[in-house]
């Protein structure tokens, strides 16, 4: 059956489409604007282009991601396709210190799927493996494993989590022209179970309070990159996820961007969002708001994590700050919640 073109928008009231049969895509054209769920298929490459798709594959940056918010704990992981180059990266930071590992592998070795459900997205290599276990559909249980073997510098890392799909969030789905490019972005806050064993310390996740946050990426970046982004989220006692997902970058006058606010049953899309440092110590406090005045947070950092490598053609600065979040949430007070905030300055 010949697909329908789904409505193209550009404002800020997502537009719904059925998930079962609809492509980010649809007969070369490319559907922009917020949307009340993830296609079923991301395949940006489907777009109809002058660009022979080998040439825009070498640009295209993919990603699966994971943030995990436990109150004793920050965790992240990455599965990331450059398709020139892939690579993963893992870490966890307690009160002992943070822990690190990281793979890289040949282009094209992940083959991150754009069909998400069902699927299982994998890195498995001598003593580092990371996977994620898509059930059939969206509200299904989803799972994360990792098992990572101890170095002569970093402790072993070993995960076994649940993630229920049937009490998530509502999605962030937001498909954007950047200047020079384009962006696919998902984000859902899932209420997460599981064990997280760090060295000789293992931590327990429970449901009814811990939360993972997915970041999924199909984006063609320009070749100056920069971005200032976060994202936190908690679980009330009525079992609502409130958060927010943030972002300031250069972005195409007029169209979507991907900052929102998760609240009671509802994604709200946000705009103009400030990010503030106190000052230029790199531990020292962050102030982030939206224009409207619904999000006002201060971030409180704990530890820094920090890429940076120097290339004739190419750049990348890159930190990832974990810590908590305080302050309001669409009137809402949230306090200690834990959260990640992160730059990027890139020549890509």
């Amino acid at each position: 059956m010949k697909q329908q073109n789904p409505t193209i928008s550009n404002d800020l009231e997502p537009h719904s489409f059925d998930h079962e049969d609809q492509h980010l895509v649809v007969d070369g054209v490319r559907l922009h604007g917020r949307l009340t769920s993830r296609p079923h298929n991301v395949d940006p490459l489907a777009e109809s282009s002058w660009i022979p798709s080998a040439m825009r594959r070498f640009r295209l940056k993919e990603w699966v991601g994971f943030t995990l918010l436990h109150p004793e704990l920050s965790s992240s992981m990455i599965l990331q396709e450059a398709h020139y180059l892939a690579s993963s990266e893992i870490y966890v930071r307690d009160q002992y210190g943070m822990v690190e590992h990281s793979r890289n592998v040949r282009g094209g070795t992940l083959k991150l799927p754009h069909v998400l459900f069902p699927s299982t997205p994998v890195i498995d290599m001598k003593g580092y493996h990371i996977s994620y276990d898509w059930a059939d559909k969206p509200d299904g249980l989803h799972r994360i494993r990792v098992s990572v073997a101890a170095t002569s510098k970093q402790a072993a890392i070993t995960m076994n989590l649940e993630l229920n799909g049937a009490r998530a969030s509502e999605p962030l789905s937001v498909s954007s022209p950047l200047p020079g490019g384009s962006m696919y972005t998902h984000k859902v806050a899932y209420p997460v179970s599981g064990t997280v064993t760090v060295g000789n310390r293992t931590y327990i996740f429970d449901s009814t309070r811990d939360l993972a946050v997915l970041d999924e990426h199909r984006s063609v970046l320009p070749y100056r990159t920069t971005w200032l982004w976060g994202t936190f989220a908690t679980l009330t006692p009525d079992d609502e996820v409130i958060g927010a997902n943030f972002a300031h970058r250069p972005i195409v006058p007029g169209t979507d961007e991907e900052s929102c606010l998760w609240t009671s049953g509802a994604c709200e899309p946000l705009t103009n969002i400030t990010f503030k440092q106190a000052t230029d110590h790199p531990l020292s406090l962050w102030r982030i708001t939206s224009a409207d005045g619904r999000l006002d947070v201060v971030f409180t950092p704990e530890d820094r994590k920090r890429v940076k490598h120097q290339l004739v053609l190419a750049s990348i600065d890159y930190w990832q700050l974990v810590g908590t979040y305080s302050g309001s949430v669409a009137g809402r007070e949230v306090k200690n919640v834990r959260g990640v905030c992160e730059s990027m300055r890139a020549r890509l």
